[in-house]
């Protein structure tokens, strides 16, 4: 009875000491377990792109400011009063079309005037020739003398003198009798008619008023104006797509011009001229219009979301990853601001893995988690 009790002790110190390693054994694997999930929560988890090269071309829209092929306001080149006009606003006229007459009494009373002068100045210069012809026959048979010959010479020459004078006078006279008629200086269409009969007219732009608004719009100009980082981009064999408002189903084409060929110092733009044709008339010109240009992008064009940059005392940078999943920092120069994307000129290069968010606290060597495969974020953030 003793001798199996005893054995009944032994298998429960037995059972015991196996119930204790078990515990025991629990306990460190727990620990362990507990260790390892600590250390692995502590490796920053990090979501990745890979760095992606820009597009070849790139498309970008600027106002533009519609202007005709030429365009001028019509004055008067003489004084009167507006004797009748012909051509009313929105007339279409041809080169040198009547477009108005002007009644110039006081011009007509100066060239009769300038006439009789100029037939009193021929009287007086006939007689004058003949004079000076007979005084220097009379010289040779010493009949008159040496001085009274050279006087009538010389009152030839002052006669002669003044014909040659009062006839510019009349020409000058019926050059302004000619002003009387106001006619178009090339084709076009008359936007604007700001005189009407019997109103008092005064020559020149700087007294006179505006009689007529010519406008040749077959042809547009459409100016625009360049920023200065996309200036490098202009070629002279450019293309554009015209777009407005009030035609908003239809875009024009347009080819460019000319071209400042230098950047403004107060607006850093570069303005250029695009030429667009409207032989229909359908586009008028005094309006703006979006000008959609494809421009080519430069040779090593990366592009990353905002979300990818740090900004730090070293300035730009940008956190990629080793192989090792490691951090290793880079700094970069920034180009064009796109607004939920930069352009970035150096620092990186196409296909490197970027983090995106990257925490303040991230630094060089550091070991991350990589949430997703890069190539499952592939221009994830440059969509949005």
């Amino acid at each position: 009875m003793a001798k199996h009790l005893k054995k009944k002790r032994i298998l429960f110190a037995i059972l015991m000491l196996l119930i204790a390693f078990t515990l025991i054994g629990m306990r460190i694997h727990a620990a362990r377990a507990l260790n390892d999930r600590t250390q692995d929560q502590a490796i920053t988890t990090v979501n990745v792109i890979k760095a992606p090269g820009g597009p070849a071309s790139e498309e970008i829209v600027l106002p533009g400011n519609v202007r005709p092929w030429h365009e001028a306001p019509i004055y008067a080149r003489t004084n009167g009063y507006l004797k009748q006009w012909y051509t009313g606003m929105g007339t279409h006229v041809k080169t040198g079309q009547l477009m108005a007459e002007i009644d110039t009494p006081e011009i007509d009373a100066q060239l009769h005037q300038a006439i009789a002068d100029l037939a009193t100045a021929k009287a007086n210069n006939d007689l004058a020739q003949i004079t000076a012809t007979r005084w220097e026959a009379l010289l040779k048979t010493d009949s008159v003398s040496k001085q009274e010959t050279d006087e009538k010479i010389g009152d030839a020459k002052a006669k002669a003198a003044a014909l040659a004078s009062a006839q510019a006078n009349v020409d000058r006279l019926k050059d302004l009798e000619s002003f009387k008629r106001v006619v178009a200086p090339f084709d076009g269409v008359v936007t604007a008619r700001l005189t009407d009969i019997g109103a008092l007219i005064n020559s020149g732009s700087t007294t006179g008023q505006v009689l007529f608004q010519l406008s040749q719009h077959n042809k547009l100009r459409v100016y625009v104006s360049v920023p200065e980082n996309y200036a490098y981009a202009i070629t002279p064999d450019m293309e554009a797509d015209i777009t407005f408002t009030e035609h908003s189903d239809h875009s024009y084409k347009a080819t460019l011009y000319h071209t400042a060929e230098g950047i403004d110092n107060t607006t850093r733009t570069e303005l250029i001229e695009f030429l667009v044709e409207n032989n229909k008339y359908e586009i008028l010109p005094g309006g703006f219009a979006d000008v959609h240009m494809k421009l080519a992008a430069h040779d090593t064009n990366i592009r990353l979301p905002v979300n990818a940059l740090l900004f730090r005392k070293e300035g730009l940078q940008v956190a990629t990853i080793d192989a090792n999943n490691k951090v290793l920092l880079k700094s970069v120069k920034m180009g064009r601001d796109f607004g939920n994307s930069v352009e970035i000129l150096s620092g990186i290069e196409p296909q490197e893995i970027v983090i995106v968010n990257p925490p303040d606290s991230l630094s060089n060597g550091q070991a991350v988690r990589v949430a997703e495969a890069a190539d499952k974020h592939d221009d994830k953030d440059m969509k949005k």
